[in-house]
């Protein structure tokens, strides 16, 4: 790792993410940090996802040294896997509902806070998952938990609360399905109708649930979290465990490194990507990119 010395800053802002916020105090804080002598700050705003795309492509081929980019984890990854494989380090100025990425690094998600902090950071590579071909940069989501995005996309308010009623509504909705898996071209594994099954890259959902608290972010491996539909009465009796980074200890929650993997479902469903929704063909292969994202992490106090 070393120390980052941007000499050219593009910020990126998503308007439409987050709860509240103050984009003139980001702004302020902006201007004390980083457009200082020598750097090159630039402000560029997301219309659109292809607008963003398109955007952060331009300044890859202008050779940016930073982005930051303003918005929830559907816009660090809309952004990020276009940065995959080039030399500009992506930092997030958290303002999502859910903030997975910047709460796995300890980013503060007070957005003024974090450009401040972000300015004195390490340039650290990390690893990229990819399902089908869509990288993912926190989680992919295949089971419950998909539907539970699936319903609160549809929701016009955002926020753990209508996060949890989405939860609640899809339990009783929702029809699982068995899976088999088949982890580094070797072990095959089958599960009987999970309602938990999430490939984790980072140890957040967000919103402070850590569903795979011992996952690193450097290690070449993602991180496969299961749990039947049998056991999940238990699990909801113990949510506690999903904030305090002791969820992965429960014996109903089986945990699994891998680096390929490939998994097979009855039929076609959405899954979740990041907090974003795709269609999925009912067999779906997961691979791991090792170190191929330049992100910027706090540095140790």
């Amino acid at each position: 790792m070393k120390k980052s010395n941007a000499k050219r800053v593009w910020i990126l802002v998503n308007p439409r993410s987050g709860l509240r916020w103050s984009f003139d105090r980001m702004r302020k804080a902006v201007d004390r940090v980083w457009d200082v002598p020598g750097n090159e700050v630039s402000y560029q705003f997301c219309q659109s996802v292809d607008d963003g795309v398109a955007k952060a492509q331009r300044a890859v081929e202008r050779g940016v040294d930073v982005m930051l980019v303003v918005g929830g984890d559907g816009t660090v990854n809309t952004i990020g896997r276009t940065l995959i494989g080039t030399d500009v380090a992506l930092g997030i100025v958290p303002v999502g509902s859910g903030n997975g990425f910047a709460r796995h690094f300890e980013i503060p998600l007070l957005p003024e806070r974090a450009v401040e902090v972000l300015a004195s950071a390490t340039v650290k590579s990390i690893d990229v998952g990819v399902v089908g071909k869509r990288p993912f940069l926190v989680t992919c989501s295949m089971a419950w938990e998909a539907a539970i995005a699936e319903s609160f996309a549809r929701s016009p308010v955002r926020g753990f609360i209508p996060y949890l009623f989405a939860g609640v509504q899809e339990f009783l909705d929702y029809v699982p399905q068995d899976f088999t898996v088949i982890l580094d071209g070797q072990r095959e594994l089958s599960f009987r109708k999970p309602m938990l099954f999430t490939v984790a890259n980072l140890s957040q959902y967000g919103g402070g649930a850590q569903i795979a608290p011992d996952a690193r972010a450097d290690d070449g491996h993602l991180e496969l979290v299961v749990a039947l539909r049998q056991d999940i009465a238990r699990l909801i009796g113990n949510i506690g465990r999903l904030f305090n980074g002791s969820l992965s200890r429960l014996p109903q929650v089986k945990t699994h490194r891998f680096r390929t993997m490939t998994v097979r479902r009855m039929h076609p469903a959405a899954i979740q990507v990041d907090g974003e929704l795709l269609d999925a063909p009912a067999v779906v292969d997961v691979r791991v990119h090792p170190a191929s994202l330049k992100v910027l992490v706090p540095s140790p106090p």
